[in-house]
């Protein structure tokens, strides 16, 4: 190849810049760690987690404290709406309990990016106990502030 001519360098995918947000997040996040959380998948607008539910999680009725539910789905959302490299944070969130988990059980969080537009997105989280069934419903509303997850502000 004539010295004049770059070589070709080529283009990375969503999927993985995605895969790579993804661990540049996952390094930096203590939270999710120390509460057993894994990362999944992560894909362009997508992210999935899993937490098991331990003794030290319960609340006062003996069932998963609903602050950390949030928090499984909160992360799968963070990671869903960051996964396009933009830092992006939460603007807005709601849940929905609708049914309790139990020490033992595996929690999975599926966060799915419904809309964009602009700085602004919407997420939707569903989080289900290791049978399948669905134990929250959770929305995400994000803001994309300056910066970039892969190399800062």
């Amino acid at each position: 190849m004539p010295e004049h001519m770059p070589e070709h360098t080529p283009e990375i995918t969503a999927q993985e810049l995605a895969t790579r947000v993804g661990a540049a997040m996952w390094a930096r996040d203590r939270a999710p760690q120390m509460l057993g959380m894994r990362l999944i998948s992560i894909a362009p607008g997508a992210a999935c987690l899993d937490m098991p539910v331990r003794e030290d999680m319960t609340n006062g009725h003996a069932i998963c404290h609903g602050g950390l539910i949030f928090t499984l789905a909160d992360t799968a959302f963070a990671y869903a709406c960051n996964s396009g490299n933009h830092t992006t944070v939460a603007s807005a969130c709601h849940v929905d309990f609708l049914a309790p988990a139990q020490v033992g059980d595996i929690l999975r969080a599926e966060a799915t990016e419904r809309a964009t537009a602009g700085r602004s997105g919407v997420y939707d989280v569903t989080v289900t106990r290791q049978d399948g069934s669905i134990i929250a419903m959770f929305r995400g509303k994000s803001s994309r502030i300056k910066g970039d997850v892969l190399t800062g502000p």
